[in-house]
């Protein structure tokens, strides 16, 4: 690949979603991704109004998770931890299916599920990314996730949320990329440590990465 690090930097979401993350540590979170110029800074949604005010200003969204790590969680409450966080200030939101409901095949709930947040989301200008848990799914049901969450109305399919048993994979990113076609979102995230992970995602098809490695990846491009 050919891209420069500041062409790279605007495909990284800089993540912190650690339980124990302190506001200090948020603060520099936020401080570097105003540096190197980054997608979005995506946190916890208690961090939104710090970051969003850190942000002021910048080229750099500020990116909240919805229903994180698990998604087992009602569609009503989604929808208003959604409609919380863009008040306080979230252009991007990034929610967890049920994907207990996914595998027991009840796709009309998934999809309204899915499209209660997209509403939510949009009706504050904000993107949907629907994380779909890839590791937990059969080759079947990743395609299907991917299906509903376009036919749901979100704006990306992401892979992980990097708090399960694995991370993004470039077959999984692949078979999202397939079956949502070329002009919908894709967001690899979970385990992309190194440049060449960052590069194997984008040559997958992802056009956004969920990473906590920003700094070193982007210093490894650089050298």
């Amino acid at each position: 690949m050919s891209l420069t690090k500041s062409e790279l930097a605007k495909y990284m979401d800089h993540t912190l979603l650690k339980a124990d993350a302190t506001a200090e540590q948020i603060d520099r979170v936020a401080a570097e991704a105003r540096e190197l110029n980054t997608a979005s800074v995506c946190v916890n949604g208690y961090w939104v109004p710090r970051v969003a005010r850190a942000l002021e200003g910048a080229d750099v969204m500020t990116c909240a998770v919805i229903g994180f790590p698990l998604g087992a969680m009602s569609t009503a409450a989604k929808a208003a931890e959604t409609a919380d966080v863009v008040a306080a200030g979230a252009q991007e939101v990034d929610m967890v299916i049920n994907i207990g409901e996914l595998k027991a095949g009840n796709d009309d709930v998934v999809r309204a599920d899915i499209a209660a947040v997209a509403e939510a989301a949009h009706a504050g200008g904000a993107h949907l990314k629907v994380i779909i848990e890839c590791c937990l799914l059969t080759e079947e049901e990743k395609v299907r996730a991917s299906r509903l969450t376009v036919e749901g109305g979100a704006d990306f399919v992401k892979t992980s949320t990097g708090f399960s048993t694995g991370g993004a994979t470039v077959e999984d990113v692949r078979l999202m990329r397939e079956t949502v076609g070329p002009d919908f979102g894709v967001k690899a995230a979970g385990g992309i440590r190194t440049l060449a992970d960052a590069e194997a995602m984008i040559e997958a098809g992802a056009n956004r990465l969920g990473v906590s490695a920003s700094i070193a990846i982007l210093s490894e491009l650089e050298a």
